[in-house]
């Protein structure tokens, strides 16, 4: 599941024209550095959500190149935001355990395909979310405070709003269709689902080993396409 259906509000000017995913770094558009990634993990379908420009965003992906198979979840009636838009998109997962993968957000990978660690780090008895998370100290572009922290048993907590956290989430997890059990109705962020399965201790995170990048702005784009080159 990519998710590719919001306003990118802070992108603008960039997305008065397009849709956020559709804006190019370091000369593609940062959906396709996302199906590049789930190509290279052998991925063969994902499900792709929209809204905001989705007749652009449909067209882009109708022309893709990547040997990804595109399903796309509508949601042009009503942004569903996070939460909802996964409820929206069960029925074309076809899978029980899947990744979700955010569109504005670009990575490379360590020693190991990032997606193929997650993929070998789960474990289904006790999991229902696993999170590739980023130090925040080494997070490109990234001027927040942080938000999650990570015991020995690699079990997720949240800090506290008065506190900075070492660890952030990266955009990136693998999900087991049970985080959606029960869901509440209408647009809702995937926070609630989260919360939900920390209390159960089955929200896990793992740390990622390669660079990461928060492209949210438009003054993320040089800094991100100068570090992509000497990658």
């Amino acid at each position: 599941m990519i998710m590719a259906a919001g306003l990118g509000k802070r992108m603008r000017p960039l997305t008065e024209t397009r849709p956020k995913p559709l804006v190019e770094v370091a000369g593609k558009a940062m959906i396709d550095h996302c199906l590049e990634k789930l190509a290279e993990a052998e991925i063969a379908t994902a499900v792709v959500n929209v809204h905001y420009l989705a007749d652009m965003m449909e067209a882009h992906l109708a022309d893709t190149s990547y040997p990804v198979a595109i399903r796309i979840s509508d949601e042009r009636d009503q942004l569903m935001e996070t939460g909802g838009g996964l409820v929206q998109a069960e029925p074309l997962i076809a899978e029980d355990i899947f990744f979700c993968i955010n569109s504005d957000n670009l990575w490379t990978d360590g020693p190991v395909n990032s997606l193929q660690r997650l993929a070998e780090t789960w474990d289904d008895s006790r999991m229902d979310a696993l999170l590739l998370l980023i130090p925040r100290l080494t997070a490109h572009n990234y001027r927040g405070s942080g938000d999650f922290h990570l015991d020995d048993d690699k079990r997720i907590s949240r800090k506290r709003p008065d506190q900075a956290s070492p660890l952030i989430y990266s955009g990136i997890q693998l999900i087991s269709k049970r985080l959606l059990r029960d869901p509440p109705t209408g647009p809702f962020s995937t926070n609630i689902l989260w919360e939900r399965a920390i209390g159960e201790g089955r929200l896990f995170g793992l740390i990622h080993q390669g660079e990461w990048f928060e492209v949210g702005s438009p003054d993320t784009i040089a800094p991100t396409e100068a570090a992509l080159a000497d990658v």
